[in-house]
């Protein structure tokens, strides 16, 4: 920011001066007043211009959190759905009939943000490192061959297909990973914008859809075990209830094996939120390019770990480590498991409602197109991957 002071005075009065600051979050120039200078504190009294009273994130907040109650509510009467896709339908919807208001935003944006990292949390609980360990050495390979595959993927089709970056690491990761949680936690550390997010969770919802009602005749049709469809449910299908939906059809010992599958699976969202930090901060610092930011030779400084992990991922580990060891109580996680999906249902909502809709129509088909890819990419992937390894 330039900031200006007049160094003596000469009994003439000052002649007006127009201070250009940068506003880097949206790119535009304002006009400092050219009376006082840009830092001096505010006027005060009777001749003080009107502001807007401060409503506070209050009224947001609530109207994103009575949309969650009602997408609840219709996520159980279609768990294939499920909360979290209402959410961000209904909260699209009431952008479309009535925009939101500035009274609203500050609340919304809390939600979309604060909320949505809080989930993260939460999500935590449902991880016994235990069990993680008992998936076995056969279940990793698969589920890191899987996951590299789709990044690839993403990275190459989405390219091809001209879809922004953010976009295709969303439904990259979302496919790879363990869809709308996977989302959630990426989409603050990359800082996607909202309609990007409310079109790669729509995306994500349609292929989980299409794997619950493929995924058992394909298991069938190869002639795959309970252990081997299990595995396949946990690595090649995104939600979780969509993952219990597909296994449970094959047979109960399937469904066991899948959501221990994808409960080890989630842990990928933490070297994938690292990598995509890392990525973020030197873009940044390189796009700034200056001099306190940069290293030798203009080139970005050494990335700190310890600046690049978010405190939602820390809390993360802290609460997976606490399932762990014994102190979060059995009792608690069916209802640590309800918050934590209700808090993303919550953050989406309000997603849905900061959405432009007519940016959703500008992009188009391809962010779908790619979605379908990515799906026959994992799926291919993971059963590749499991015939080979059987082969070995």
């Amino acid at each position: 920011m330039s900031s200006c002071s007049d160094k003596g005075y000469s009994g003439r009065a000052p002649t007006p001066r127009v201070v250009i600051m940068n506003d880097a979050r949206s790119g535009r120039a304002r006009a400092a007043d050219p009376v006082r200078p840009a830092d001096a504190t505010p006027l005060a009294g009777p001749d003080a211009p009107a502001r807007p009273a401060d409503t506070g994130r209050l009224p947001g907040l609530a109207l994103a959190v009575g949309i969650a109650v009602v997408a609840t509510a219709l996520g159980r009467l279609a768990p294939l759905v499920g909360g979290p896709v209402a959410g961000i339908v209904l909260g699209v919807l009431v952008a479309v009939v009535v925009r939101p208001g500035a009274r609203l935003r500050p609340g919304i944006a809390f939600a979309g943000r604060g909320v949505l990292q809080a989930a993260v949390v939460v999500l935590g609980a449902q991880l016994s490192l235990g069990q993680v360990l008992r998936v076995g050495v056969g279940s990793l390979p698969v589920m890191i061959v899987t996951l590299a595959a789709c990044l690839a993927a993403a990275y190459w089709i989405g390219r091809r297909l001209g879809i922004a970056g953010d976009l295709r690491t969303l439904i990259g990761v979302g496919t790879g990973i363990c869809g709308a949680s996977a989302i959630a936690a990426v989409t603050p550390v990359i800082g996607a914008a909202g309609a990007e997010v409310a079109y790669a969770v729509s995306t994500i919802f349609v292929f989980n859809i299409a794997a619950v009602l493929t995924f058992p005749a394909l298991g069938h049709l190869l002639d795959m075990s309970q252990h081997s469809f299990g595995l396949f449910a946990g690595t090649a299908v995104n939600d979780m209830s969509s993952v219990v939906a597909a296994a449970t059809t094959y047979g109960g010992a399937a469904a066991d094996q899948a959501v221990v599958v994808k409960l080890a699976r989630t842990l990928l969202i933490i070297p994938i939120c690292l990598g995509l930090a890392a990525l973020a901060r030197r873009r940044a610092r390189t796009a700034a390019g200056t001099a306190d930011m940069a290293g030798p030779a203009g080139n970005p400084g050494p990335v700190r770990v310890g600046r690049l992990v978010p405190w939602f991922l820390v809390g993360f580990l802290v609460l997976a480590a606490a399932n762990t060891a014994g102190l979060v109580p059995s009792a608690a996680h069916g209802p640590l498991s309800t918050l934590a999906v209700f808090l993303i249902t919550v953050a989406l909502s309000a997603i849905g409602l900061s959405t432009e809709p007519a940016r959703l129509r500008r992009t188009g088909p391809a962010p779908l197109l790619l979605g379908g890819c990515l799906w026959l990419v994992v799926t291919a992937t993971s059963l590749a991957t499991q015939f080979l390894i059987s082969r070995l």
